[in-house]
């Protein structure tokens, strides 16, 4: 960061890590592992997301320690993990009806994944269905997952600071459905 800052960059927005623990990649990893070890209300395994969690108090010290160094630049912390934990304690109120754990493609097992079978394996399966679950391939979301998470950081709470702290005159405008977002300041 000091470096872009250097060449002239006035604002970032800084992705803290998603929940780990809700992967569908590491929830196959430690399958059958004792259930202690499992968050009772999502399914989702304790200690990865406590190391997440971890990680994201590290990188909001060193956000604020670059902050106090340069109080003129935009530096926004996109809690990722706590937008997505909206849709692993509820999946249905998000429209996740296939849960928020399993995959849509991958290669079988309780969480539709195998490391051995990626999507474009023709072993693989693929949901009809995508936006109906949070988890594309074990290791990536779904779009409509990210939509969630987007509209919780620019639109929500998310962030820190809030986005419309810093930034009151900007607003998003969707065009038509075939269009992506688009940003205006």
């Amino acid at each position: 960061m000091q470096e872009l800052i250097e060449l002239g960059a006035e604002t970032f927005v800084v992705p803290g890590n998603l929940p780990i623990g809700c992967s569908a990649a590491y929830l196959t990893i430690y399958y059958g592992s004792d259930k202690v070890e499992y968050d009772n209300t999502t399914g989702c395994l304790i200690m990865l997301n406590k190391f997440a969690e971890y990680h994201n108090e590290l990188l909001q010290t060193a956000l604020n320690q670059i902050r106090e160094v340069h109080p003129d630049v935009n530096i926004f912390y996109a809690d990722y993990y706590n937008a997505a934990m909206q849709f692993f304690r509820s999946p249905n109120k998000y429209g996740f009806t296939n849960g928020a754990l399993k995959a849509c493609c991958g290669g079988g097992g309780p969480y539709n994944y195998n490391a051995l079978v990626g999507c474009a394996d023709p072993s693989s399966t693929s949901c009809a269905q995508p936006e109906t679950y949070a988890n594309w391939d074990g290791l990536h979301l779904t779009e409509a997952a990210y939509q969630v998470i987007f509209k919780s950081l620019f639109q929500g709470a998310y962030t820190t600071p809030h986005f419309n702290s810093l930034c009151p005159t900007s607003h998003l405008q969707a065009r038509d459905a075939s269009s992506s977002l688009v940003q205006s300041f």
